[in-house]
């Protein structure tokens, strides 16, 4: 098994002021050369957004975007939707730029922070038509057992959302004690999961909140929960 450690202040950090950006791989002004990409994953960025600000209208394309709001709320508008779209912790908002999309997403709260993550990955499909879906997602239904939100299109896999990629993405909220065995789709994928929250030990590694590994060359792998811990899953192919 293939581990690399990722810990939560080694990321990237960006304060706009009316943004506080912290970068898993390399984005805009932060660049490390050993922290580009982990397989198809280019992005992970977890963010908090001040209130009633956020992102004009910019646009994308040849990208599978997927955000997860984790507290506030979220508006989302493109060049698909006239109309602004709330997403909400709990949902999960995927977005297939495909042949070029515009968008602009912002803090739909006057008062409240937004915190989010959003995850670019490439797709195995280019020049696709533009798409965009999200869907909400129960809490009670991740408790010590794996979550799956998104999949790929081509698989027949019923409840998640589909990007163009053969990736999945989970979560999943342990007790204190509790351990799980996370089974890969094939020797050609890899893990990159991140803490959300708590303490768990991974390959003889302790992480906790925002610490992430990315994990390969293996089937299987074991995390065994020190401490009541949220975790998110991005498996995808390892190019």
């Amino acid at each position: 098994m293939k581990t690399v450690i990722h810990k939560a202040e080694d990321r990237g950090f960006a304060n706009h002021g009316w943004l506080q950006a912290n970068h898993s791989f390399s984005f805009a002004n932060y660049f490390d050369k050993d922290k580009i990409q982990f397989g198809a994953l280019r992005v992970l960025n977890d963010d908090i957004i001040a209130p009633k600000m956020g992102f004009g209208t910019h646009p994308h394309d040849n990208m599978e975007i997927i955000t997860i709001p984790l507290k506030g709320e979220l508006k989302h508008r493109d060049s698909m939707h006239n109309d602004w779209q709330s997403v909400l912790p709990g949902e999960v908002q995927i977005m297939s730029a495909g042949t070029g999309i515009q968008h602009s997403e912002i803090n739909g709260s006057a008062n409240e922070h937004l915190g989010l993550f959003q995850i670019w990955i490439m797709p195995n499909k280019q020049n696709v038509t533009p798409r965009y879906d999200q869907k909400a997602f129960e809490e009670a239904d991740r408790k010590n057992k794996l979550q799956v939100l998104v999949t790929s299109i081509d698989e027949d896999h019923k409840g998640s959302l589909k990007i163009h990629q053969n990736a999945v993405i989970s979560r999943i909220d342990l007790e204190a004690g509790k351990t799980f065995e996370y089974q890969l789709k094939s020797d050609i994928h890899g893990v990159y999961m991140m803490t959300v929250y708590g303490e768990v030990l991974v390959a003889d590694e302790s992480l906790q909140s925002r610490d992430a590994v990315g994990i390969s060359e293996t089937d299987v792998f074991k995390v065994n929960a020190i401490a009541d811990s949220s975790l998110l899953f991005i498996e995808i192919p390892m190019l």
